[in-house]
């Protein structure tokens, strides 16, 4: 075999590798757009719109840490498919402005990279599909085990937890999530 077989190779792999995470990036930056947009449609109508014709979910709300400018349209439900778009509303938890834990759940290289900048005290809006906002403070954050948060949505209280995979620079998802936890601080003024 000549001795630039190998080296060619493995660039090509190398290649295909960052195509792969290039186009991870891209999918959730255009979905966010998207989503955005039949957000948008759902507050001004009332009525759930999905952001393309064949989605199986749809955006419910919208969260915002405006310290770090960062905004991510949140979807219904926190399958996988969901999260390949955008955060997604943990099922069984209420919707944030209501009592107990609403959870809001997405990928630490995408949606929610912005986490590992949040800090205590810093402030967290959810818009909800409904046009009402809520504003929230961060009390603290966690690492726990995925099946161990010890979150309880019915707990007493307005609370909002941000969930997603930790260490932050891991190359594979491990057994371990990272927790905002944050506490209603009241309604948001109107910023749409």
């Amino acid at each position: 075999m000549p001795r630039f077989v190998l080296p060619l190779l493995l660039a090509l792999a190398g290649l295909i590798l960052f195509g792969q995470g290039a186009y991870i990036h891209a999918k959730a930056r255009v979905a966010q757009v998207l989503l955005e947009r039949a957000f948008e449609k759902t507050i001004a109508t009332g009525h759930e719109t999905k952001p393309w014709s064949w989605a199986d979910t749809w955006p419910v709300a919208r969260i915002e840490v405006q310290r770090l400018q960062a905004r991510a349209i949140v979807l219904a439900g926190s399958s996988g498919q969901a999260l390949a778009f955008g955060p997604g509303h943990v099922e069984r938890t209420p919707d944030a402005g209501e009592r107990g834990v609403a959870v809001y759940s997405a990928h630490r290289d995408t949606h929610f990279a912005f986490l590992k900048n949040v800090v205590v005290g810093d402030e967290i809006s959810v818009m909800r599909s409904d046009g009402k906002q809520f504003r929230y403070r961060v009390d603290t954050t966690s690492v726990v085990r995925f099946d161990a948060s010890g979150i309880d949505p019915l707990a007493d209280g307005h609370q909002l937890v941000l969930s997603t995979c930790w260490p932050f620079d891991a190359l594979t998802q491990g057994p371990e999530r990272y927790l905002v936890h944050a506490t209603m601080i009241g309604n948001a003024p109107d910023s749409r």
